[in-house]
């Protein structure tokens, strides 16, 4: 492959290149293969339709496309080994030249680390994690959780809700825990087995909210005494995720983000500019992780990152390939980096 790179302002990288013809065409045979995995043909079964036929009902372009995706997915992490680039965020990627039989010609941009003034992160976690406080669960704490459930199998009957009253919650008219009540539940064999279960639930709900907690005073640490310029292409992405995050919440409550921001009296604009600060953090976290990443060689396995990718991409169909890897690769490290943190003592 014949790979230029240029050096952007703002932390970027521009390469520009070509992968070879045969190379190129080496993804023929996958992507046909995929592709008549999903095509109908009268005559022919779903996933049984032979390539001469897909050829037919599948225009070249289209298939050279699929194979520029392909290419490009597997081709990119190693363009990014072998030279040495230091690549986060979301790369732009554009195809300059795509035909049959020829070098597949791309110019991607992508931000690459910067340089910055690490925090101690080691001294900062292990004085975080000493204000780990392990959590406990008085036995009042199971007795209130045990009649909010006894109160929420009152107010139903004959799968209909029955309104609630004072006297309908009084311990004398709730149910009474016996064998139905516990099967009801889960099968316990007595009250006892319950009430435990109940203790590990509040107590496993309390270990995640501590644990949460000196995740959170530790990132904060690492923001404040981390110094590095964060690349605007970076921010837009976190950006751009925040809203598509906030866009999604809205619609599952059946509402619409044109009626919400209305009720905002703001632009989508004016409500970007609201989200940027939580953006520039989450970006600049990224940087942080991906450092930390890097001096501690935390590199997830390619296994792990496979499997975590066709998992994705089987619930997301129409994601992008590349995307995807990116992302779940960045996901796995950062798990590694956080679980690494949390362990410093």
């Amino acid at each position: 492959m014949s790979i230029e790179i240029k050096k952007l302002p703002g932390s970027l990288v521009e390469i520009t290149g070509e992968i070879d013809a045969i190379t190129f065409e080496g993804y023929r045979a996958h992507v046909i293969e995929e592709i008549g995995a999903t095509l109908e043909v009268p005559g022919f079964r779903k996933g049984h339709v032979p390539a001469q036929m897909v050829t037919k009902y599948v225009s070249e372009m289209s298939i050279l496309e699929e194979m520029a995706e392909h290419a490009l997915s597997h081709e990119y992490p190693k363009i990014l080994e072998e030279n040495k680039i230091d690549a986060i965020g979301r790369p732009q990627i554009g195809i300059t030249k795509i035909a049959a039989g020829n070098a597949l010609g791309y110019k991607i941009t992508t931000a690459v680390i910067p340089e910055l003034s690490l925090a101690d992160y080691r001294k900062i976690a292990k004085e975080e994690n000493i204000k780990f406080v392990e959590p406990t669960v008085e036995d009042k704490e199971v007795d209130d959780a045990l009649l909010e459930i006894r109160k929420m199998r009152a107010s139903k009957k004959d799968g209909e809700t029955t309104p609630t009253t004072a006297e309908s919650e009084t311990p004398e008219a709730l149910p009474p825990i016996d064998a139905t009540f516990l099967k009801s539940l889960g099968d316990f064999k007595d009250e006892a087995e319950l009430r435990a279960k109940i203790k590990d639930n509040l107590k496993a709900e309390k270990l995640h909210r501590e644990k949460e907690k000196i995740r959170i005073a530790t990132l904060e640490r690492l923001i404040t005494e981390t110094k590095t310029e964060i690349p605007d292409i970076l921010v837009e992405g976190e950006l751009e995720n925040l809203l598509a995050r906030v866009k999604g919440d809205i619609t599952r409550m059946g509402l619409t983000f044109e009626g919400y921001l209305s009720h905002l009296k703001k632009t989508e604009e004016e409500f970007k500019k609201d989200l940027r600060p939580d953006a520039e953090k989450r970006a600049k976290i990224e940087l942080i992780t991906a450092e930390i990443a890097k001096v501690e060689n935390l590199t997830p396995e390619d296994k792990d990152i496979e499997h975590e990718v066709a998992h994705l991409l089987e619930h997301e169909p129409t994601a992008d390939p590349i995307r995807a890897r990116m992302y779940v690769t960045h996901l796995l490290s950062n798990e590694k980096v956080f679980r690494l943190l949390e362990e410093m003592q």
